[in-house]
């Protein structure tokens, strides 16, 4: 769950709300181009969701043979690693999915996953960032984006915002400074 955020810049709840199926293909190898399903995004759009980093698919792979070993999420032998395509790709230390609640009133899309929220809490605590939100992930990876040679387009396609403005607003390009841009100019 620690490097899935942080190579793909998904909120928590569309973590919690991803199944097997979205991360593997049936013979078992890695949608390395999957997508991110509108029933599963916060917006309620689809977007493209990329799974092309070598530590996030040994971290994965490691957490569901896991799984696979503890019977949690099992489905017929010989397809998705012998997983229930139809299960979710991350569950509660209980086995079972996260829980996901709609709140606010009648006819809103609103949801929360109190466990995944503090499941990341744990991770990012764990891990020695004490003060890291799931918000500075999403700056990171926004970041990285950029300094690969994303456009805000872009950046808002893999985030899921569909506004360039927005994207400008949310995660503006760091731009270096005049200092740094003249040093050592000649």
């Amino acid at each position: 769950m620690y490097y899935l955020m942080l190579a793909t810049g998904a909120r928590p709840l569309e973590i919690a709300r991803l199944r097997v199926f979205d991360y593997l293909a049936p013979d078992g190898s890695v949608r390395t181009a999957s997508e991110l399903r509108a029933d599963v995004a916060i917006t309620g759009r689809s977007r493209p969701l990329h799974f092309r980093s070598g530590r996030l698919n040994a971290a994965i792979g490691e957490y569901l043979a896991g799984r696979v070993h503890l019977k949690h999420g099992i489905g017929p032998d010989g397809q998705y690693r012998g997983l229930d395509p139809l299960s979710r790709l991350f569950l509660s230390p209980t086995g079972k999915g996260f829980e996901i609640l709609a709140y606010g009133a009648e006819g809103q899309r609103r949801f929360r996953c109190r466990a995944i929220q503090e499941t990341y809490r744990a991770i990012w605590r764990n891990a020695g960032f004490r003060s890291l939100t799931t918000l500075a992930v999403r700056h990171t990876v926004a970041d990285r984006l950029y300094a690969r040679g994303a456009d805000e387009m872009q950046v808002g396609v893999l985030l899921g915002i569909s506004e360039r403005a927005a994207v400008r607003e949310m995660f503006p390009r760091r731009l270096p400074s005049l200092d740094e841009l003249t040093d050592e100019l000649v």
